[in-house]
């Protein structure tokens, strides 16, 4: 599963621009990251891409289903995560455009898990499954509705935002041939299959004794046979 170095990269890098954008501080190796203020923005290239720091406290495109719901979302982004996993090793053998896939989406979504999990209490603000997501990513496309909303901006994200994102790109993209690669998979296990089902009958002697019945004259797989 080689691809898991792909979700582990993706992964740290995601962390690691989050705790620049917000600040951290490691006493134990004298390391102090002062980080932004929230809704403080850095022009990148011009108003077109800007560095703003922004904390989601609920799903995407800054979606808040309220504080009651909130652990559930986490709980089930956890439950999400954790089948993404086992799904991409039932999965090892498949393609390595499904895998890269699938090793993107789990990547993200792990990124955003750890955020609503663990950065409430490591920044004070929040017990353990209710911290807000850090997003900075600022683009400046087109203005549209979504959800009953108005932007004037594309909604701010972040790098595990965009890996899900590429992800899926993929998932479509390779569509068609994951479903090819999925028949003929299921093709090549009817094959096994009756080729164990030979196997097991000359192991057990059943072709042995349809063999007996011939030389006898009995029938033979609905077939008189005459000496």
């Amino acid at each position: 599963m080689k691809v898991l170095y792909l979700s582990l990269v993706v992964l740290i890098a995601d962390q690691l621009s989050k705790f620049y954008i917000k600040g951290v501080t490691l006493p134990i190796v004298n390391l102090k990251v002062g980080g932004m203020q929230p809704g403080e923005s850095i022009p990148v290239i011009g108003d077109f891409f800007r560095i703003t720091f922004t904390e989601n406290p609920g799903m995407a495109f800054g979606f808040n289903p309220g504080s009651d719901f909130k652990f559930f979302i986490t709980i089930f982004s956890v439950v999400a995560s954790i089948g993404l996993l086992i799904y991409l090793y039932s999965s090892r053998k498949k393609s390595l455009s499904l895998r890269i896939a699938i090793a993107l989406i789990l990547a993200g979504a792990l990124g955003n898990v750890f955020d609503r999990v663990f950065y409430g209490v490591i920044f004070h603000y929040a017990p353990m499954f209710y911290g807000k997501v850090v997003d900075f990513f600022d683009f400046d496309f087109f203005n549209f509705t979504l959800f009953g909303r108005s932007y004037e901006r594309w909604p701010i994200f972040n790098i595990a935002d965009a890996s899900v994102t590429v992800g899926v790109l993929i998932l479509l993209f390779f569509y068609k041939k994951h479903q090819e690669e999925e028949v003929k998979l299921s093709d090549n296990a009817g094959s096994i299959s009756e080729t164990e089902t030979l196997v097991k009958d000359i192991n057990d002697g059943t072709l042995e004794k349809e063999k007996d019945e011939k030389i006898n004259g009995e029938t033979y797989k609905g077939k008189e046979i005459q000496l």
